[in-house]
Order: structure tokens, then sequence, then C-alpha cells
């Protein structure tokens, strides 16, 4: 009997284990489990919340979910407890029946798309939580507080979303979390005091948000800290954790400490030295000054410094040469100075990227110096290498990239350069005062390769380059020659520039088969004949500066086949004819200058109607005529310059509509026209009687220029609208009318000409307002009156300025205002009742044919006979140079000689 009865216990007790636990036929590991019905219809509906494209849900099917893609049960209770949907580009949104898996300790649904889905509130109610990643799932919105109900979570990961917002403070509630990952988001304030409370954290992300302020000291609480990233935001002030009160467990355990790219500032503190399993320290793009501190020589486990664009200062210290294990140093673009030597590197021996460019350093070593490591980056710019090659360079023999330009080089290229740029993947020696040949370039199967070499004394011929040369730049040389024709390889070119140089011929057709090519820049050399037509077979090309050579004929009307075109230069050429009507297919243009050419046509209408990205437009010194009403719809337009051409009409009122020319460049973020730092757009143009040449401040420049034409009636007070010109010339043509009251508008304007027309009235007095201008031209017209005062005019004694206007009065010296010129400035002359009242009239009957004498003599051949203009405004100048020289020069001799505060009394 005993046996059965065990039998029986031994049933009872399965079917109660069975019945408890749920422990069912499906095999999962050992074991036999099922899934509970509600679970199954939750995971339903939520599929069911989903898109999925790519199928990966397919066995999303039947009653055994502990087998479904992605879902994970318990052995013991058959409860889904891991949802793992990770990079399975599902989109849709996150279904609330999630809460219905109530025992889930794991959640990753990150490289999803949940289309800026916010986190609901629901999910702080998986209070069993333990691992949840939402990583790069395009959600957004703010975290929710509910977040902080997460008691047991240990991993939350959310970065690369579009969260915003501050951070919640109730997150630091979680004390059982050990990696937090919000980076690559939008959150905006401060770090909460209260994250100082989560001291389990070994992992704490916040870089690429908008965070900042002071970092909270109570981080210096985190004594179990890996890795800590701050990197990408606008966080200011001193840092905490670098300080002296810093934590001994901290300094024992910190192997990460990123905090590029903020606003952070002060000194490096010695105490740096203390943090001694310290394998990262990025402090790039902040605003730390003083030195850097000698106790980093203690650092002996650091693999990566970074102290890039800051404002530290001094000598290097030697101590930096003890670190063993630094595979990268980067010091750049700070203020260093001093020497470096041999002792700096002593003991760098793995040592692979070293970057000191942008600095005041000078390397001395010795010539006989092997360097105990080998480079693969070697960035040297405007490091002082002595003159001849460094002759420790010919050990490194697996360089990558090679910078040493602007480092006081002036040797011709030693034979064994050759094995170290040969492996190079970008080199560049450019402004040194490197003699010459162009050095042979051999074929190397690999990678694209950059080659510059600019702004050095070259001189030959172009040699061959390599067909994986991707970027080439042999500009500011001295090369002649024809440009070589290279055969039916596979060229990747797709950056050429051979400006300033001496190459002569013409263009050959072969570079039309370079369809990889971008940017081609001939500039500045004696280049002749046609553009060739295969030009339009570039389809990718975005800038093309041919200018200043001696290139002729029609421009070709394939060059309206370049559709990518940004920008096209042909200034200081011989081209004639019309202007083909395909360039209005250029819709991207943004530069556009044809200037000193022999272009005769009408300003096309569709320059305005189709060219509407423009924003520098320069024709000057062309045969271009007719009104210029076309190109009132340019509303991105910063230069117009149609200076010397056979223009007629009035000046157009809705110039004034040029949106662009309202605003202050000046507080704009600097932009580069161009498509790569290698070349950088310019533009001619006449400012302050001289012609300058804009590059850097291309972007800063808003300016009208119509002078030497036929234009006829008023100056539009619709132009005064534009407050950010810079600079407006209208000199040598017929404009009549009064000078408009309201020029003071134009805030920004540092040059105005307004010579040789024939104005009339009073200057206005609001041109005194005018508080950077330092260049004006109101010469050869028919002003009258007082002229004004103020304090930006005081500044302008230049009698020039106004000279052929015999109505006006006062300084600087002309003569002085009577009572009667100050009240009947702007009145008629009355006749005068007397005896005399004979000789008076023929006095005034006299004026008139003097006055027409004086002016046609003077004004008159200096309007029809430019060079004597340009010869007699440039005497003028230079007269008023040399006085303004020898005042400033004899004030200081009396001021030295007499004591300066004896002489302000």
């Amino acid at each position: 009997m005993r046996t059965p009865t065990r039998t029986v216990l031994v049933i009872l007790f399965t079917l109660l284990f069975i019945e408890r636990f749920g422990v069912g036929l499906q095999q999962n590991g050992d074991s036999y489990v099922s899934c509970i019905e509600s679970e199954i219809n939750a995971l339903i509906k939520f599929r069911g919340s989903l898109i999925d494209n790519s199928n990966h849900l397919s066995s999303w099917d039947g009653e055994d979910c502990c087998t479904w893609t992605g879902v994970s049960c318990s052995n013991r209770t058959g409860k889904v407890v891991k949802l793992d949907l990770h990079n399975m580009h599902l989109q849709g949104q996150i279904n609330p029946s999630i809460l219905n898996l109530s025992h889930l300790h794991y959640i990753d649904l990150s490289n999803n798309d949940f289309s800026g889905t916010q986190i609901l509130k629901f999910l702080g109610s998986l209070t069993n939580l333990r691992h949840l990643n939402l990583s790069n799932a395009a959600l957004g919105g703010k975290i929710p507080r509910q977040f902080g109900n997460l008691s047991s979570l240990q991993y939350l990961d959310l970065h690369m979303n579009s969260f915003d917002g501050p951070i919640p403070d109730t997150l630091e509630r979680l004390s059982s979390l050990e990696i937090l990952d919000l980076s690559s988001n939008s959150f905006l304030g401060s770090i909460p005091s209260e994250m100082g409370n989560a001291t389990r954290l070994t992992f704490l992300d916040l870089s690429n948000n908008e965070l900042e302020g002071e970092v909270p000291r109570t981080l210096m609480n985190l004594c179990n800290l890996h890795i800590f990233d701050l990197s990408n935001n606008k966080f200011r002030g001193n840092i905490p954790i670098l300080g002296g009160n810093t934590s001994t467990c901290l300094r024992s355990k910190l192997k990460e400490l990123r905090l590029g790219s903020n606003q952070f500032s002060g000194f490096l503190p010695n105490q740096l030295g203390e943090f001694e399993n310290l394998e990262y320290l990025l402090l790039y793009s902040n605003s730390f000054s003083g030195p850097i501190p000698a106790s980093l020589g203690r650092l002996s486990s650091l693999k990566w410094l970074d102290f890039s664009d800051n404002q530290l200062n001094g000598n290097i210290p030697t101590s930096v040469g003890q670190l063993s294990k630094l595979l990268r140093l980067d010091i750049s673009s700070n203020s260093l100075d001093g020497v470096v030597s041999e002792s700096h590197f002593s003991n760098l021996i793995n040592l692979n990227e070293l970057s000191m460019s942008s600095n005041l350093l000078a390397v001395d070593v010795s010539t006989q110096w092997i360097p105990p490591f080998q480079l693969k980056y070697i960035k040297m710019a405007s490091c002082k290498l002595g003159q001849q090659f460094p002759a420790w360079l010919r050990t490194q023999s697996n360089v990558e990239e090679l910078i040493i330009s602007n480092a006081g080089i002036s040797d011709t290229i030693p034979d064994w350069f050759e094995n170290v740029y040969s492996h190079t993947n970008y080199l560049d020696i450019s402004h040194n005062q490197i003699i010459g040949e162009v050095p042979k370039f051999l074929e190397s199967n690999g990678t694209n390769r950059e080659l510059i070499l600019n702004s050095n004394k070259f001189e030959g011929r172009l040699t061959l380059f390599p067909s994986n040369v991707v970027l080439l730049d042999l500009s500011n040389n001295s090369l002649s020659g024809y440009i070589p024709q290279i055969d039916n390889r596979n060229v990747r070119l797709e950056i050429l520039t051979l400006s300033n140089n001496q190459l002569s011929g013409g263009i050959p057709t072969y570079l039309c088969k370079i369809t990889t090519m971008r940017f081609i820049d001939l500039s500045k050399n004696k280049l002749s004949g046609k553009l060739p037509w295969c030009m339009g077979d570039l389809y990718r090309l975005e800038v093309l500066d041919l200018s200043n050579n001696s290139l002729y004929g029609e421009m070709p009307s394939s060059l309206g086949s370049l559709q990518q075109l940004n920008s096209l230069h042909l200034r200081g050429n011989k081209f004639h004819g019309e202007l083909p009507l395909s360039l209005q297919n250029l819709a991207y243009l943004h530069i556009l200058d044809l200037s000193e050419n022999g272009f005769t046509d009408i300003i096309p209408p569709w320059i305005g109607e189709k060219l509407s990205y423009l924003k520098f437009l320069n024709l000057k010194s062309n045969n271009f005529y007719g009104d210029i009403s076309a190109l009132c719809n340019l509303f991105n337009l910063q230069l117009l310059n149609l200076a010397h051409n056979n223009i007629t009409g009035d000046i157009p009122p809705c110039f004034g509509s040029f949106t662009a020319m309202v605003f202050d460049h000046r507080l704009e973020e600097y932009e580069e026209y161009g498509v790569d730092i290698n070349y950088r757009e310019s533009i001619l143009d006449s400012m302050k009687g001289r012609e300058f040449e804009f590059t850097k401040i291309l972007s800063l420049l808003t300016s009208i220029d119509l002078s030497n034409n036929h234009l006829v009636g008023n100056i539009p007070e619709e132009l005064m609208n534009l407050s950010g010109l810079v600079s407006l010339n209208v000199a040598g043509n017929h404009l009549k009318g009064r000078i408009p009251e309201n020029i003071g508008r134009l805030e920004q304007l540092q040059s105005l000409d307004l010579s040789r027309n024939e104005l009339s009235g009073s200057i206005p007095q609001s041109l005194s307002a005018l508080y950077y201008l330092s260049r004006l031209n109101l010469s050869c017209n028919n002003l009258s009156g007082r002229i004004p005062t103020g304090y930006q005019l005081q500044t302008l004694e230049d009698a020039s300025i106004y000279m052929g206007n015999n109505g006006l009065c006062g300084p600087p010296p002309l003569k002085s205002c009577s009572v009667d010129e100050l009240s009947n400035a702007h009145e008629p002359v009355h006749e005068s009742k007397g005896g005399d009242e004979s000789e008076i009239l023929w006095f005034y009957a006299g004026i008139g044919p003097g006055f027409l004498v004086g002016f046609l003599g003077v004004c008159g051949i200096l309007h029809f006979k430019r060079s004597w203009r340009y010869a007699y405004f440039q005497l003028v100048e230079n007269m008023y140079n040399k006085l303004s020289l020898t005042i400033a020069l004899k004030t200081a001799w009396v001021r030295r000689k007499f004591g300066k505060d004896n002489f302000g009394k």
C-alpha cells in the first residue's frame, strides 16, 4: 500500500506544481512552459500598432509566444520577461498593451522608427524593468516624470532621439541605475543636482544636447563613475570634478573624461595628475587658459589627450614625454610657445597621432634623432621646423596624413621624402618657400589622395599626378607651360586649383572627361583660346573660376548644362557677344562674375526671373545696355556691380526690396562660399575709392555700384531701406534732384560716392549720423547750403569731397557761410534794387558761364577721360594721406618733446 500512496502523492504534487507555476508542454531550455493567454493578447495588440515592412515578426502566430522572435519567457513561470526587437526597422506606435506584460525586466526597441512618438507615461508603470533601451527610435517630446518610478532600472539608453525640455529631477530617484545615456537629443537647461544621488552610476553620457549652466558639485559623489561625457553642450564655468575637492574614489575609478565643445574656462588644475586610471582626457574646444599642468606626466594609463582649440599658453611640459601608452596627442590651436625637444617625445612609444598645429612652437631636434614612435598622422602646421625638411621624418614609414604647412621650410624636396609621402592619403606642405620642380607622385593602389602644395616656389612644368588623387592644389607657385594631357586612366579628380601661376595655352579638352570634377580654379594664369564646348559635360561641377586669363570668344551655351553650378567666375578675360539663354538653367547659381570682358547685351530679364539664389552679381566694365528693372526680383542679392557699362533709365525703386541688403551680416556666423576649404570665393569690388579683392569677408559684403553709366532721374527714397548696405556708388551718371533726407537710415554705410551727377539742394543733416562712414565723395554736383556738422563728418576733412559744388559753404575749409547764405540757401535769387543794378545783373550773368567752363574743365574731363579721373582722385587721396601722416608725425614729436601731460593742458 505504501508504494501506491507515494505514487498518488507524486501525481497530486505534480498537478499542483503545474497549476501553480504554469509549466506546460512548451520546451524552453530544459523546461516546458506555455504562454499566458493575457500576455499573448497583449503581444498581438502590440504588433498591431507596428508596421513590419521587413516581416521580422512573421513568427508572431500561434499560442507559443515564448518562441516568437524577440520574445523571451521565464523558464520558471512562463511569463514574458524580455522583449528585444532592436534593429528590426519597425515603424508605428508603442501600444499601451505592453503594460499587461507586467513581469518584463528587459525592453530593447532601439534602431526602429516610431515617427516622433512621445514616450508615453505608462512605461513608468513597468516597475520590474531593469533594462530599457529606446535609442535611435525617432522618439520625441519630454521624458515623463513617471520614469522616476522605475526603481529597479539599472540600464537606461535614450540616445539619438529628439527628446527636449529639461532632464526631469525625478530621473535621479533611480538609485539602482548604473548606465545612463541621454546623448544626442535636444535636452535643455542644467543638470539636476539630484543626479549626484545615483551613486551606482558607472556610465553617464549627456553629450550632444543643448544643456547649459555650471556642472553641479553633487556629481563628485559619483564614486563608481568610469565614463563621464558632457561634450557638445553649452556648459560654462569651472569643472568641479577636476577641482581639489574631488573624492578619492572618483579619481581612482574614472577612465574617460570627455568635456569637449563647451564653454568651460579657467586653469587646468594640477590635480589632473591624480586621476590615476584615466585613459581618455578630451577637453577640446573650450576656453581653458594658463599652462598645461606638469602633473599630466603621472597619468600612466592615458591613451588619448586632446586639449585642442583652447587658450592654453606657456611651454609644453616635458613630462608629457613619459606617457608611454599615449596613442593620440592633440594640442593644436592654442597659444603655446617655446621649444619642443626630443625629451618631449622620449617615451611615447605607442604614439600614432601627433597634432601640434596653430601654436607658436618651434621644434628643435637633432638631425640624427630617431623617434621612438611610428606615426600615422602628423599635423604640425605653423610649427617652425627649420629651413630644411625635418630629417626625422625619414624614419616614419606608415604616414597616412602629413601636414607641415607654414613651417618655414625653404628647401628643395629631398629624395628620401618620396618614401614618406608615397603612403600619404593627405599631404599638405603649403605656405612654405619650397623650391625646385613639383615632385612626381607615383601610382599607388588604395584610397583617395589629397595633395596640397600651394603657396610655394615650385617652377617648371606641371607633372602628371596619380589617378586616385581627388584634390590637387598647386596654386600660388611659378609653374609654366601647358596643362598636361592625361591618358584615359580612371581619374577620380574632384578639385583642381592651379590659380596664380604662369600656365599658358588653351584649356585642354581632356578635363571634360573627368566627370567627377566638382570645381576647377585656373584663374590668374596666361591661358588663351576659346572655352571648350565640352565643359558642359561636367555635370557635377559646382565652381568654375577662369578669371584673369586671356580667354576669348563667345560663352558656349553648353555651360547651361552645369545645373549644379554654384559659382561662375569669368572676370578679366576677352569674352564677347551676348549671354547664352541657356544660363537661365543655372538655378543654384550664387555668384556670377562676368566683369571686365566685352559682352554686349541687354541686362537679360531671365537673370532676375530664373536665378533667384544669386547673392553676388558683377557685370562691371562690359557693354551691357538698357534698363535694369529686370533685376528687381533678386531678393538674395548682396552685391550688385554694373559700373562702367551703358545702362540707361532710372534707378528702379524696387531695388529697395533687396532683402539681403537690409540685414547686418556682421551678426551672422561666418559662411564659406565654395565647396572646400582649399578654395575661397573672391570678388573684386570698388570701395572707398579703391578696388579690393574680398575673400574671407565676402559674406559681409553688401554693395551697390551703378557708377559710370547713363542713369537719369532721382535717387529713389526706397534705397534708404537697405540698412545693411556697406557701399553705395552711383557716381558718373546724370542723376538729378536732392539727396534723400533719410539717407541716415543706411546705418552700416562705410563708403558713399554720389559724385559727378547733377544733384542739387542741401546735404541732408542725417548724413552726419552715419557713424561707420569713412569715405565720402559728393564732388561735381550742384549742391548748396551749409555742410552738415556731426561727429563722423568732422573726421572727413578732405576738401575734395565737396569740390565742384560752388553753392556749398562751411568747414572743411570752404568759404564761410554768411547769414544770408544760411537763410537763403534754398531760396531763389531776387533782383537787386539800387543804382548798381545793371552791374549786379551782369555779375550774376557771368556766374553761369564761368561755372559751366569750370565744371567742364574739371569735372567734364574727369567724366570722359577715365585714366585722368583715376589719376586725379588717386593724386588727391595720396596728398591727403601724406598730409595726414605729416600731421600725425608732427603731433607725436611735440608730445614727446613737451610731455603728454603738459601737451594736453
